[in-house]
């Protein structure tokens, strides 16, 4: 609840010295986590990330050094752009793994400089989603439930108000997908991904769970599903849902075109090779099953799932992907570019990937079509990094929607940057692209390179 220091920004992430809001432990080993660019990008300090020509990256907000204790924002995932000037914002903070140690923060920025941060709410469950509804409140996404508040009552925590409770808590299970992720449909229904608590429906052996099926896909607590609640008015939404679509994993990132096609970016199942799963982008429909967990990729089948027989792959009980992307990419969050900043990406989605492989670590942006479904091409290719350098590697085995890389370079380089990870994205009035990174503690304003 306190003004950042003039000097903080500039010496976040960035300063060759230790600066904090707090005495670091005796012994701590403190490091700058970027080294400082040429200029500024926008204003804003300049980030050593390799990037498209004419893009850069500059610095809004981040710890000082590589002690994750003396963090003041420990873990942001999403931002929310709160006045048409692009000042004032709001920032979910996971906190940890854990509930209770989430937050809502508000920061203001003005000139190039993080002028203010104030704590807001405290105490929350693993919060993620950040975002507007149909009467124009705020609304936030915790581990089991959706809730509403005000950000600019003199005592937010004093105002939340749940909307949609008893989501499942999968950190009871297996700690895999916890987190309540959701959009706004045209007609003000919630749609809310609940992930899979596994990773693919199999024990400790290997085996899978469940004699016929897997439940956590087919039963009736709709786990590895969309969820839709319909709109009541007035800021309610109704104690019901009906599951809208299943079998997807992991649907933390969903977008709705304005042609009205509802876009999942799939998180795949973590198999051991580099080279497979390919995640997936996927048009939803309602009532259609996705193929989590006896299905991956285009068509195949799931080898431990595979003697059941559950699902024919091949067949048309599984809806298959619009287009394959790079595997272990992690999106984590995407929208259709709308703003004045970047004409080349106008309409085109743009997409985080979070993944600790080479392939993540990245922002994207794919060409669509007029239903905002990426178009795919014959020999599309997915970037990763290979040695620090952006590389290409060919989509094979289905359709593939080539990317453009927005970012290039944003694997680990000792001295200059970290590995990135980024999560939520944001297109502020002015048509920058804000992006949270929960590893690394900063929220970074991706602009036009001005010479």
């Amino acid at each position: 609840m306190r003004p950042i220091l003039k000097g903080l920004l500039a010496a976040a992430l960035l300063a060759p010295f230790s600066l904090s809001l707090a005495p670091l432990p005796a012994g701590a080993v403190t490091r700058p986590l970027y080294k400082a660019g040429p200029g500024t990008c926008g204003g804003f300090p300049r980030l050593p990330i390799g990037m498209r020509p004419g893009y850069c990256a500059g610095l809004v907000l981040g710890p000082i050094s590589s002690v994750f204790g003396k963090r003041q924002i420990r873990m942001p995932r999403t931002l929310l752009p709160l006045d048409p000037q692009g000042r004032r914002w709001l920032v979910s903070d996971l906190g940890a793994w854990t509930a209770g140690k989430g937050a809502v923060w508000r920061i203001t920025v003005e000139g190039g400089r993080l002028t203010k941060v104030e704590k807001l709410l405290s105490g929350l469950a693993m919060p993620h989603t950040l975002a507007f509804g149909p009467d124009g409140r705020v609304y936030l996404g915790e581990e089991s439930r959706i809730s509403a508040f005000d950000p600019n009552a003199a005592d937010p925590m004093r105002t939340i108000q749940p909307v949609v409770s008893g989501l499942p808590a999968n950190h009871l299970h297996e700690d895999r997908h916890p987190l309540s992720s959701f959009i706004f449909d045209a007609d003000g229904s919630l749609l809310i991904d609940v992930g899979a608590p596994s990773d693919q429906c199999l024990d400790k052996s290997n085996v899978p769970v469940g004699k016929t099926r897997c439940e956590q896909s087919e039963g009736a607590e709709a786990t590895a599903a969309i969820r839709r609640y319909a709109y009541l008015g007035g800021g309610r939404w109704s104690g019901s849902y009906t599951v809208l679509a299943r079998g997807l994993r992991n649907s933390v990132a969903m977008a709705r075109h304005f042609s009205g096609t509802l876009l999942q970016a799939e998180n795949g199942a973590d198999f051991p090779t580099a080279d497979e799963p390919y995640e997936t982008i996927n048009v939803i429909t309602a009532g259609k099953h996705y193929g989590w967990p006896y299905c991956y990729d285009y068509d195949k089948a799931n080898a431990a799932w595979a003697p059941l027989k559950v699902m024919d792959c091949a067949s048309s009980a599984r809806a298959k992907p619009a287009s394959l992307m790079a595997p272990h990419a992690a999106p984590l969050s995407m929208l259709y570019y709308r703003g004045p900043m970047f004409p080349d990406l106008n309409g085109k989605l743009v997409m985080s990937w979070h993944g600790y492989r080479a392939t993540g670590s990245r922002i994207v942006a794919f060409s669509v079509d007029a239903k905002g479904v990426p178009v795919t091409k014959k020999g599309a290719r997915y970037p990763l990094d290979a040695g620090g350098k952006l590389a290409w590697k060919p989509i094979t085995g289905g359709p593939g929607a080539e990317p453009i890389a927005i970012t290039t370079a944003w694997r680990q380089a000792k001295g200059l940057r970290p590995t990135g990870a980024p999560v939520g994205l944001a297109v502020a009035p002015d048509g920058a692209i804000w992006v949270a990174d929960d590893r690394n503690g900063t929220i970074i304003r991706i602009a036009k390179d001005a010479p």
